[in-house]
């Protein structure tokens, strides 16, 4: 098999993903302290829920912040393909700690309220510590979209497409978790408002079940997609084509055969093919466009960081 490999230095965003991941962590850990001590005061159990909430979100964040260290790490004799990998182990540790953190607390929180019932008190240490919540969580959300249609832009995609689609599940968690957070800090402001206005604690167990039921959504998808990742996906489609024109762009090069492709991080991908030279090519001439074809395709996409080509007739 004729093997290229480069050892340039990965190029990628990480540097703004730590500070995007930071800055959600330093939120969060700040309004998990002021939810919990307004749920405390006011007897909310929607309170309570988004105090959960923010805890297993500064958890998930310092998960986040450990798996992109992780990362970092040369490629080794152990590890010949690098590190990549423990990002999405990490992630991984990281939504089933909203998973559990979160909503299952939240859920179980608002069962409780539902079936045990509530005595509503002030609600005005709440709401101030909710609208604090709002604008923090909104700056956290801000740098984090703001990373990811810069990315979206460099891609020429959407913003959603990228978020969907992207290898890079630290900006993904941010992105979505401070969403839920948003959307969690209305739930809970109405839960409060509802139970203000009646009297009644059911509106606060409701608003407690929906965050619980939004955490549990979020904490799917992100697994589902960390798993995803960890099990080994392939290079867009698209991508996958291009790579194979340019394969064949070498005269030398008859027909690839097999194209496999293996994403092993936000900027770091593996092309391997079996591909047929022209029955007339010398051993030199074959080393030679196997040197030709992995130049052409890493300054095409220069997020592949290695290609095996195996040189394999009809």
């Amino acid at each position: 098999m004729a093997e290229t490999a480069s050892n340039a230095p990965k190029g990628g965003t990480d540097g703004e993903s730590v500070l995007t991941v930071l800055v959600a962590a330093l939120a969060n850990l700040g309004i998990a302290v002021a939810k919990a001590v307004a749920g405390v005061v006011s007897g909310s159990s929607a309170m309570l829920s988004e105090a959960a909430h923010s805890v297993a979100d500064t958890v998930t964040e310092l998960m986040l912040l450990v798996s992109l260290k992780s990362a970092r790490r040369p490629a080794d004799e152990d590890h010949p393909l690098g590190y990549g990998g423990a990002r999405y182990i990490w992630a991984l540790l990281a939504s089933v700690a909203t998973f559990v953190g979160g909503g299952v607390f939240a859920v179980y929180d608002g069962v409780h309220t539902l079936t045990h019932g509530e005595e509503p008190g002030d609600p005005l240490v709440s709401y101030l510590v909710l609208g604090v919540a709002f604008l923090l969580e909104g700056y956290s959300l801000r740098t984090g979209l703001k990373q990811a249609r810069g990315e979206a832009d460099r891609f020429g995609v959407h913003v959603k497409h990228y978020l969907r689609h992207t290898p890079d599940t630290a900006v993904k968690a941010v992105v979505m978790e401070d969403s839920a957070a948003l959307v969690g800090l209305v739930l809970a402001a109405g839960g409060l408002l509802g139970g203000q206005l009646t009297g009644s604690g059911v509106w606060d167990g409701v608003a407690s079940l929906c965050i619980g039921v939004l955490l549990v959504y979020v904490a799917w998808v992100l697994g589902h997609a960390n798993a995803e990742l960890l099990i080994g996906r392939p290079l867009p489609a698209p991508m996958r084509q291009r790579i194979r024109e340019q394969l064949l762009a070498d005269d030398h090069i008859e027909a690839v055969l097999e194209l496999t492709t293996l994403v092993q991080g936000p900027r770091e991908a593996l092309v391997a093919a079996k591909v047929n030279f022209r029955d007339a090519s010398t051993a030199a001439e074959v080393e030679e466009a196997c040197e030709r074809a992995e130049r052409r395709v890493r300054e095409r996409f220069p997020g592949v960081r290695r290609v095996y080509l195996d040189p394999t007739p009809y």
